[in-house]
């Protein structure tokens, strides 16, 4: 792809981005990847839409980072979108994962897109090989509206409560034998026979549930609709930093004083602080192997922010990158997200194995962009749908931290708590 642009101011950036969507979804391959105008730091765009598929690659753990790496070098000049699955962690640690998948997604899978927009809050960037002013036409002519759901999702739970329950009795008997110090469990929730407009129930979701790391995912017969409020890592020059988020407290909207409280609660509370310094350690050990000695520094410990649902405890850590590594050393050396695992990182990966009853597939795996040049960016997929259109499968999945002294009621309602904004959508 040229790398050139043509701008194109807008009058409705609202407007435009459903246009964008229902524009995009004619292609059989396309990333959104919505900032939702937040502004914790200076954003490098509103939102970022690649679509159609000039060449790609879709790959299964085994020899997964030499086929990509392969694949990046030969198109390193180009614009690359993609998802990294969970699964990818069978390759890292030499891992395996066997249980059910009802979505299918790859392993891995990038791909060099035809178009690229860059929206911004008064303009769009558009970036091809061919006329650009053509496609921001073809763009303007589409409708901005999306049709509704034809009926309510039955949504099922995979894990009982009170088989939930017992099985964090096991972890925590785990954690008391020093086989971990804490765990990241996770449950899935889905409905078949589901039929769902995907775009409009992303536009739903991010109304109710507006997130930094928003995506829109199509690959096609599949979906991720997500609303993370999640970084993995960035690459910036020579820096390159990741954001755990551990710790959660809810909102309350009806009552500003409450609200503040919880917040405070969430900010004061010592077990939520161990839990976020234990993934930010485990951060820490994974940037420095792909960092020069001695960069690796915690920006920030325990910040606190505040998202429409939730406020939450996201800690910054950021290194400089050792010269002559790129986006697929950094991600072989990192991933997954320590958030989603726990610590130490490979005997917590085989207990969800263990414990966990369906795979994650792209759930806590990270959907992403590399640029020209080679600085990168990708989140985490959490509170996220999955949708197979054609086996008319619908998942989610949501988790939180296990340590020694959780209590498994409180647990679960926190699972039900990061999932209440997908649950009403779907209601």
């Amino acid at each position: 792809m040229k790398q050139y642009n043509q701008q194109f101011q807008l009058n409705n950036i609202t407007e435009f981005k459903i246009k964008m969507l229902n524009w995009a979804n004619r292609f059989n391959i396309f990333c959104l990847l919505d900032n939702q105008h937040y502004h914790f730091t200076t954003p490098a765009f509103e939102c970022l839409l690649a679509a159609g598929c000039k060449k790609n690659i879709e790959v299964a753990s085994g020899n997964a980072f030499e086929q990509l790496q392969q694949f990046y070098l030969a198109n390193n000049k180009e614009w690359l979108f993609g998802h990294l699955g969970y699964d990818l962690k069978n390759e890292v640690e030499k891992l395996q994962s066997k249980h059910f998948d009802g979505i299918g997604f790859a392993d891995a899978h990038f791909f060099i897109p035809e178009i690229v927009l860059e929206l911004k809050e008064s303009h769009v960037n558009i970036f091809c090989d061919g006329d650009a002013a053509a496609v921001f036409t073809a763009i303007q002519a589409v409708p901005a509206d999306m049709p509704g759901n034809p009926a309510t999702i039955e949504v099922k739970n995979r894990i009982a409560r009170e088989d939930y329950h017992a099985i964090i009795a096991k972890l925590q008997q785990h954690i008391l034998h020093g086989d971990c110090y804490e765990i990241n469990f996770c449950q899935e929730f889905f409905a078949e026979n589901a039929v769902i407009n995907p775009l409009q129930v992303y536009q739903q979701l991010v109304t109710l549930s507006p997130n930094p790391f928003a995506a829109l995912y199509k690959i096609n017969q599949r979906y991720c609709i997500c609303a993370s409020p999640e970084r993995y890592l960035k690459k910036e020059g020579s820096k390159i930093f990741s954001q755990p988020i551990k710790g959660t407290s809810k909102r309350n909207l009806k009552d500003a004083g409450k609200d503040a409280a919880n917040k405070n609660s969430l900010s004061a509370s010592q077990k939520e602080k161990s839990e976020n310094v234990m993934v930010v350690d485990l951060v820490r050990n994974d940037l420095s192997r792909v960092c020069k000695e001695g960069s690796v520094k915690v920006d920030e410990l325990f910040g606190v922010y505040t998202f429409p649902q939730v406020h939450q405890m996201i800690s910054t850590v950021s290194g400089t990158i050792k010269e002559g590594l790129n986006w697929i050393d950094a991600v072989r050396g990192t991933f997954p997200m320590g958030s989603m695992t726990g610590a130490p990182k490979k005997r917590v990966m085989e207990l969800i194995e263990q414990y966990e009853q369906t795979k994650r597939g792209l759930f806590s795996g990270a959907i992403g962009y590399i640029k020209p040049g080679g600085d990168f960016d990708f989140n985490v997929i959490i509170r996220s749908i999955l949708y197979n259109v054609a086996s008319k499968y619908l998942s989610f999945q949501a988790g939180s931290a296990i340590t020694f002294y959780s209590d498994a009621a409180s647990e679960y309602e926190e699972c039900l708590l990061k999932a209440e904004a997908i649950r009403s959508v779907l209601k």
